[in-house]
C-alpha cells in the first residue's frame, strides 16, 4: 500500500465518522453529581470510621501530625468495606518513581478460606506498607541491579480513590516509594519533605503577625496544555508514535499566524471528549475548572482549582492518565510532549503555585491594600529572594529533552529565569525601599459602553513571557513542561522558599518586634535587604525580545538554554548543601537525580535519532527515488517527441536526495562515536552540540523533499492533515 493510499484512507475514515453521540445520560446524571464518587474523602471517613479514629486522622491530614499506627486497622477495614461496596476485588500501592510517570502494583483483597470459598481480608499493615520489586527502576546507582527490594508507605495526606475499567475496579492507595535503605526513589517522598520545610520556616515568620498554627501548606494548580491528532494519522507516523512528536513535517500553508484557533469554538467531537474527560475527573476528586482551545491548531488546555501541593501532584498524574485514556475511546491520541509539531506553539504546564492555611489565608493575597499587609509583603519579598538566588535550580528542574524544544521559543517563557511582579506590586516594594507614598490608586475599568458595567481593575497586567510571574494571589511558573511531573518544581519552590523563609524568621527573630510600628520596621528592613541584593531578578518587560537577552547578562542573570546546561547544576555544592540543610533530599538521592534525568535525556535523543535514521531510510527515500525515476521517464518521453521541458525540478531533486543520504550517513557516524564519551556529562553535551544539530540537518532535507516529491507518494501524513483533520 502506497504512503498517500493511507493518508487517504485515513482522512476518508476521519471525515465520515458519524457525529459523536454522548454516552451519558447528562440531565438525570449531570457531572456535578458524581463529584468524589470515587474517593475515599474525609466525609467518607467520617461517616465509616469511629469519631476517635477520624479525629485522629484527620489531624494528620491536616495539620501534618505524625500518624497513629493504631488507627491504621479501622482505617484498612473502613476502606476495605466502602471498595468492595463498589465491585472492587484488588487494591493497588500507587507510587511516582523517577521515570515521571505512575507505576503500581495489584494485590486482590481476597485468599482462601481453607474450605473452599475466599475471604476478604486487608489489615492496616497491608494499607502502610507495600513492597513492589524495585531493581528495574531508575535510581540512579542507589540501588544495584540485584538489591531488590523497595517499600511502599501509604501517604495517608493524599486520598486513596478507585479506577474504573470496563471489566472491573482497583482501590489505589498513593505511596511513597522508598529503598530498603530509606533512601527516596520517587517523586513524592522529597514533595512531602520540602512541604515538611516549608511549613517549619513558615511558622516562624507567621507568629510575629499571630496567624501561625495550622498546617502551612503549598499549593498548586498546573494548566494543563496538550494537543489530539487523530488515531488514523498517528499510527501512520512512527515519530509520534515512538517519540511523542513529529521528527520531519513541512509547514502548513496555514499555522496560527491568525490567532483564528485560540479560545475558537471548540470542535464537537474535541468537546465530547472534553466532557467525558471532565466527568472522570470529578469521580476522582480532581477540580477540573477550565477548558479552552489554545494557539495552536489541535492544541487544547485544561485547567484545574488549586489544591495541597501534594494532592495536586498526584492528582496531575492522573489527569495526563484520564487525557490519554479517553482520547483512544473517541479514536484520537492525546500528545503531551512540549514540541510535537514544529513551527507552532509547544505545549507547558503552568503551575501556579501559592501558599497558606486556614488561619493565615492566602500568603501571597496582597489583599486591597498590599503596602498595608506587612504578612504579604515579607512572603512576597521571599519569593523574590528564592528565584534570584536559585535561578538555575528553577531552570534545572524543568530540563528535558522535550522541554529544551520549547523554552526560550516565542510562544514559552525563556531559559532566563526573572520574576514579574506588575505596577502596583512592584511600586509597593520600591516605596518601602526608597520611604516614598504610593501615588497610583486601583480604579475602575471603564468600557466606554453604557449597558457594561464597570468592572474594577486588576493591580497590573499579566505576562505570558514571564518564566515566574506574580498573577494577583499567586506566582505563576510557566516553564514546566506538558508532559513533566510537577513534583521537581514543588520541591524545588518548597524548598527555596524555606530557605529565604528562614533567612526573614532569622532577621525578624533578632529585630525589636515589641510593637506594631517597631514589627513594620523590622518588616521594612527586610524588604531593603532582598531588594537590594535580589530586585535585577524582577524585570516587567518583554522577555521574548533580543534586547531581554543582553539586559539579563548584564544584570547577572544565568541563561542555561539546554539541559547539558541546567543539569550539572544539580551537582553543585549549592545545592548538596541546600537540600541537605533542611532534609529533602541527601547528597546520594540529588546525584542519584542528576544520573536518571542526565540518562533520560540520551535516551528520548538516542530513540529520536533511531527514528530520523529508519524514517529518512525506509520511507522518505524510497519516496524520493520513485518519484526521481517517474519524473526521469516521463522527461525521456517528452523528450523523444521533441518537447523540451525545465529541468530544475529533478535537478533540485537529485541534490537533494544525495544531501538527505550523506546527512543520514553523517548521523549515523555520529551516533557510532557516542560510547567513546567518558563520562555522562560528556554524553550529554554531544548530543547537544553534533547529534542534535545533524537530526536538524537531516529534518531540512526531508522538509524540503516535502515541498516537492508528488502527493501521491508522500508517505507521512503532513502537518496540515494532522493539525487541522479531525
Amino acid at each position: 500500500m502506497s504512503g498517500n493510499t493511507v493518508r487517504l484512507n485515513a482522512i476518508s475514515a476521519i471525515t465520515s465518522t458519524p457525529t459523536v453521540e454522548s454516552g451519558f445520560d447528562f440531565v438525570s446524571s449531570p457531572t456535578s453529581s458524581v463529584w468524589g464518587d470515587n474517593v475515599f474523602s474525609l466525609n467518607e471517613m467520617e461517616q465509616r470510621l469511629p469519631k476517635a479514629i477520624f479525629k485522629s486522622l484527620k489531624k494528620t491530614i491536616t495539620s501534618g501530625e505524625e500518624l497513629d499506627p493504631t488507627t491504621a486497622d479501622a482505617v484498612a477495614e473502613a476502606m476495605k468495606t466502602w471498595a468492595i461496596s463498589k465491585g472492587v476485588t484488588h487494591y493497588a500501592h500507587v507510587f511516582y518513581p523517577l521515570t515521571g510517570l505512575t507505576a503500581e502494583k495489584h494485590d486482590s483483597f481476597f485468599d482462601p478460606d481453607g474450605n473452599g470459598g475466599t475471604i476478604a481480608t486487608f489489615a492496616g499493615k497491608a494499607l502502610i506498607q507495600g513492597e513492589p520489586d524495585g531493581s528495574s527502576f531508575p535510581n540512579g546507582g542507589i540501588r544495584q541491579t540485584f538489591e531488590a527490594r523497595g517499600y511502599t508507605i501509604w501517604d495517608v495526606t493524599s486520598p486513596a480513590y478507585i479506577i474504573e475499567n470496563p471489566n472491573g475496579t482497583t482501590l489505589c492507595i498513593p505511596t511513597a516509594f522508598v529503598s530498603w535503605t530509606g533512601e527516596a526513589l520517587d517523586k513524592k517522598t522529597p514533595v512531602l519533605r520540602s512541604m515538611q520545610a516549608l511549613n517549619e520556616h513558615a511558622q516562624r515568620v507567621l507568629k510575629f503577625f499571630g496567624t501561625d498554627g495550622p498546617f502551612i501548606s503549598s499549593s498548586a494548580g498546573a494548566e494543563q496544555e496538550y494537543f489530539l491528532v487523530d488515531n488514523h494519522f498517528y499510527y501512520a507516523r512512527p515519530d509520534l508514535l515512538a517519540a511523542g512528536r513529529t521528527l520531519f513535517g513541512s509547514p502548513p500553508p496555514k499555522g496560527q499566524e491568525f490567532d483564528d484557533h485560540y479560545f475558537g469554538a471548540i470542535p464537537e467531537r474535541v468537546q465530547a471528549f472534553m466532557f467525558e474527560v471532565e466527568r472522570e475527573c470529578f469521580k476522582l476528586g480532581i477540580p477540573a475548572k477550565t477548558r479552552h482551545n489554545e494557539v495552536a491548531p489541535g492544541q487544547f488546555e485544561l485547567a484545574p482549582v488549586y489544591e495541597m501541593a501534594n494532592v495536586a501532584t498526584d492528582h496531575q498524574q492522573l489527569v495526563m492518565t484520564t487525557l490519554r485514556k479517553v482520547a483512544t475511546k473517541y479514536g484520537m491520541t492525546c500528545l503531551l510532549h512540549e514540541k510535537p509539531f514544529a513551527g507552532v506553539n509547544g505545549s507547558g504546564k503552568h503551575v501556579n503555585f501559592s501558599m497558606g492555611s486556614s488561619k493565615a489565608g492566602n500568603l501571597f493575597d496582597p489583599g486591597d491594600t498590599p503596602a498595608e499587609n506587612a504578612q504579604f509583603v515579607v512572603f512576597c519579598a521571599a519569593m523574590i529572594s528564592s528565584v534570584y538566588k536559585h535561578a538555575k535550580l528553577l531552570r534545572s528542574v524543568v530540563a528535558s529533552a522535550s522541554n529544551d524544544h520549547r523554552l526560550g521559543a516565542n510562544e514559552a517563557p525563556p531559559a532566563i529565569l526573572s520574576v514579574f511582579l506588575g505596577t502596583e506590586l512592584y511600586e509597593v516594594m520600591e516605596s518601602i525601599v526608597n520611604g516614598s507614598p504610593i501615588t497610583s490608586k486601583r480604579v475602575p475599568l471603564n468600557l466606554g459602553v453604557d449597558v457594561l458595567p464597570s468592572i474594577p481593575k486588576d493591580s497590573g497586567d499579566r505576562n505570558r513571557t514571564s518564566p515566574m510571574a506574580f498573577t494577583g494571589n499567586r506566582f505563576e511558573f510557566r516553564a514546566v513542561g506538558s508532559n513533566q511531573s510537577i513534583a521537581g518544581p514543588m520541591v524545588a519552590m518548597n524548598t527555596i522558599m524555606a530557605e529565604a523563609l528562614d533567612e526573614a524568621a532569622t532577621l525578624l527573630e533578632a529585630a525589636d518586634t515589641s510593637s506594631t510600628e517597631k514589627l513594620g520596621a523590622a518588616v521594612a528592613d527586610y524588604v531593603k535587604k532582598v531588594w537590594g541584593e535580589c530586585s535585577n531578578v524582577v524585570f516587567n518587560g518583554d522577555g521574548y525580545a533580543d534586547e531581554w537577552q543582553t539586559e539579563a547578562a548584564r544584570r547577572g542573570l544565568p541563561n542555561l538554554v539546554t539541559t547539558p546546561d541546567a543539569l550539572g547544576v544539580l551537582k553543585e555544592q549549592t545545592y548538596i548543601d541546600l537540600f541537605a540543610k533542611y532534609e529533602v533530599l541527601s547528597e546520594r538521592e540529588l546525584d542519584s537525580r542528576y544520573e536518571v534525568y542526565a540518562e533520560q535525556y540520551i535516551s528520548a535523543v538516542n530513540v529520536e535519532s533511531n527514528l530520523v535514521v529508519e524514517i529518512a531510510r525506509t520511507m522518505v527515500f524510497p519516496a524520493a527515488i520513485r518519484y526521481q525515476g517517474q519524473m526521469a521517464s516521463s522527461l525521456a518521453s517528452l523528450k523523444t517527441i521533441g518537447v523540451e521541458t525545465d529541468h530544475d525540478t529533478i535537478s533540485t531533486l537529485t541534490a537533494l536526495i544525495k544531501k538527505l543520504q550523506d546527512s543520514v550517513a553523517g548521523l549515523e557516524a555520529l551516533k557510532a562515536k557516542e560510547h567513546d564519551a567518558d563520562s555522562v556529562a560528556a554524553h550529554c553535551f554531544m548530543i547537544k552540540d553534533e547529534i542534535l544539530p545533524k537530526m536538524l540537518e537531516v529534518r531540512g532535507h526531508v522538509d524540503a523533499l516535502e515541498a516537492i516529491v508528488a502527493d501521491d507518494l508522500w508517505p507521512l501524513p503532513t502537518y496540515q492533515e494532522m493539525l487541522y483533520i479531525r
